[in-house]
């Protein structure tokens, strides 16, 4: 009887880890995503040729990897930020950031505050839509060289 007892209690536990693992691996922000250059919108312009975001599990939060063709060169950087809101260290060539912090708003949305030198420079508002296949990405501020930012990127998920 016992022994039926700690077979079904260990079930119980093996069977909840992978729901939990099963729950954490379905994160709708998680993935590949590359920006729809004809729905975006950026003012100062011009859109960028491309944009690639990867967003991977870590913890709480996200790694973000972001990859950047201007037509003028290639602006990547990477970041780990457990949506807790407090400034997290990017690495890489992003020229209006070297720290973000972002926090979750709700289940769809994420707010990142950009700063360069302890002095926020773009904020960004990212809504995941209620499929999950479209993120739309708008951001405000100033860019380091002064000139303001009213942005639009619509991004798609990469399909593996």
């Amino acid at each position: 009887m016992q022994l039926a007892r700690l077979t079904t209690t260990i079930s119980a536990a093996v069977l909840a880890a992978v729901l939990v693992a099963h729950a954490q691996s379905k994160d709708p922000i998680v993935g590949t995503w590359t920006l729809n250059v004809a729905k975006s919108k950026y003012t100062p312009g011009p859109v960028p040729r491309s944009i690639t975001t990867i967003y991977e599990a870590a913890g709480k939060g996200y790694k973000v990897t972001v990859k950047n063709d201007t037509g003028g060169g290639t602006v990547q950087y990477i970041y780990t930020t457990y949506l807790d809101g407090k400034d997290s260290k990017v690495t890489g060539n992003n020229p209006n950031a070297d720290t973000i912090g972002v926090r979750r708003v709700d289940a769809r949305t994420l707010e990142a505050i950009s700063k360069r030198n302890g002095k926020v420079t773009v904020i960004q508002r990212n809504v995941l839509s209620s499929d999950g296949k479209t993120r739309t990405v708008t951001t405000t501020g100033t860019d380091v060289l002064g000139q303001k930012v009213n942005n639009v990127a619509v991004f798609e998920r990469k399909e593996s």
